[in-house]
């Protein structure tokens, strides 16, 4: 099952549009979430919907794909430390299973990636 993720609330311009899939992880107990476009101040909050979201509706390990991301910043990367706390609340794992370049970059530069292996 594949389920596309939007929120046509959030007024954003086409070319910082952010989108998000929610699917089943390749193994039992795991939840894919695959993001693309440009993660920012202005989508954030979007981001981290979605991720809490997944993590209550699924209740598996979330495997988070940012390979598609052209852009994160702080906003995005607390985005996604918060949801990696609400996961370890829960018991459960958010793992970043790829990255582009421009991810790595900020999660070597904050030294967070460790946090998501």
């Amino acid at each position: 099952m594949t389920a596309i993720v939007s929120d046509r609330s959030i007024s954003l311009p086409e070319e910082a549009r952010l989108e998000v899939g929610v699917v089943p992880g390749p193994r039992a107990g795991t939840v894919r979430v695959v993001v693309s476009g440009e993660i920012d101040f202005d989508n954030a909050a979007f981001l981290r919907r979605v991720l809490l979201t997944a993590l209550v509706a699924h209740r598996g390990t979330l495997l988070v794909d940012l390979e598609r991301v052209t852009f994160c910043d702080c906003a995005g990367l607390n985005t996604l430390l918060a949801a990696r706390c609400a996961a370890l609340r829960a018991g459960r794992g958010l793992r970043i299973t790829a990255a582009g370049r421009q991810v790595e970059r900020l999660l070597n530069l904050t030294a967070t990636r460790p946090l998501f292996l």
